[in-house]
This record gives structure tokens, C-alpha cells and sequence, in this order.
């Protein structure tokens, strides 16, 4: 059976503060309150940079291109749209197909779904709900439990020790926007 040789997680992009400017917007320029905000789409843009640059190596030698992608679903068009949006540049530019089969409340499902693919797998969630996808990766609570609300900057990646089969837990911080943080989560 397949196990992922690395699992990199990210939080979606930046997100409105409810119905008040600065708005969400659709990929089309339709104002939405479960899309991202412009910085988000800007994110969005750079991460693909991030996972898969055109020229030279990749920022981060923590981190890899992605063979398969999964986002967090919005749940029949009820609830964000944020993760799939954040990932959908990267997926494009790889010419992957962005896996929404899983919603939040589902991070165990995700998370034997992505650990048993092949490769490299890139995930965007909900960031209350991330640590329960490293808690489910690493098998124990080793990772921060808190997902900052203010922190969009952060990869947390997670490599397969061949030799013990177990994963390893490390933080990559992103760098890609101004005012993004050097420092990881605690």
C-alpha cells in the first residue's frame, strides 16, 4: 500500500471579517463573504510559486511539489470556498485536480486518504481544524494544538521516516506577503 512520503498543510488565504469591507471576492470579481480577499488571491498566487517555481530550486528545501492536492469542500456551496481557492493556482500550474472530497469534521477520512497516495501531497484546511489533521498524521499531539487566527503564513509539513514509518513533524514559514511572519507556531 501507497503512504505519502510527505504531507504539507496549509491554512486557506486571507478571509473578510463578515459583511464589511474589505470584501471576499469569486475568481470572476463577484463578491462573496465565503471567498477570499484580494491579499488571499495574492497568497494564492505566490503559493504556487512556492510549491512549483518556474526557475530554480524551491524556497524551502522542507518542501516539494505536490502530486496530488486535496482542499476542504464547501459543503454544497454552504460554507468557504477558501481552501479550494487557495490551492486552485498551485493545482493549476501542476495540472492536478484539487480533491474536495472531504468537508471540515472530516479530518480523519482526509487525513488516510492523503497518507496513503503517492509522493508529495498538498493539503489547504480550515486552520481551527488543522491540528487535528497533524494529530491524525503524527498519531499523538506533538504539534501545536492552536491555529492562530491571524496566521496565514505558516506550511506544516510532515515527512515519512522510511525507517521507523513514522512522520516528522516540521513548520516552513512562508515569506511570500509583506507583514508575513519569519517565526512558526507555538
Amino acid at each position: 500500500m501507497a503512504k505519502a512520503e510527505k504531507i504539507m498543510v496549509i491554512r486557506h488565504g486571507e478571509k473578510p471579517q463578515g459583511a464589511i469591507p474589505p470584501y471576499g471576492v469569486t475568481v470572476d470579481g463577484e463578491q462573496d463573504v465565503n471567498s477570499l480577499l484580494v491579499a488571499g488571491w495574492t497568497r494564492a498566487g505566490a503559493l504556487a510559486v512556492l510549491f512549483a517555481p518556474s526557475r530554480g530550486e524551491l524556497q524551502s528545501p522542507e518542501l516539494a511539489k505536490p502530486q496530488t492536492v486535496f482542499a476542504g469542500s464547501d459543503d454544497a456551496g454552504k460554507s468557504s470556498k477558501r481552501p479550494e481557492e487557495t490551492v486552485s493556482i498551485v493545482a493549476q500550474k501542476l495540472k492536478l485536480r484539487t480533491n474536495t472530497t472531504y468537508a471540515v469534521g472530516q479530518e480523519q477520512e482526509l487525513t488516510t486518504a492523503a497518507m496513503s497516495c503517492d509522493g508529495v501531497v498538498l493539503i489547504g484546511w480550515e486552520h481551527k481544524h488543522i491540528p487535528l489533521i497533524a494529530n491524525a498524521i503524527l498519531g499523538n499531539t506533538s504539534a501545536p494544538q492552536n491555529w492562530p487566527g491571524a496566521r496565514f503564513d505558516v506550511v506544516w509539513v510532515f515527512d515519512l521516516d522510511a525507517t521507523s514509518d513514522a512522520y516528522r513533524f516540521s513548520q516552513v514559514c512562508e515569506l511570500l506577503l509583506p507583514g508575513d511572519s519569519p517565526e512558526p507556531i507555538l
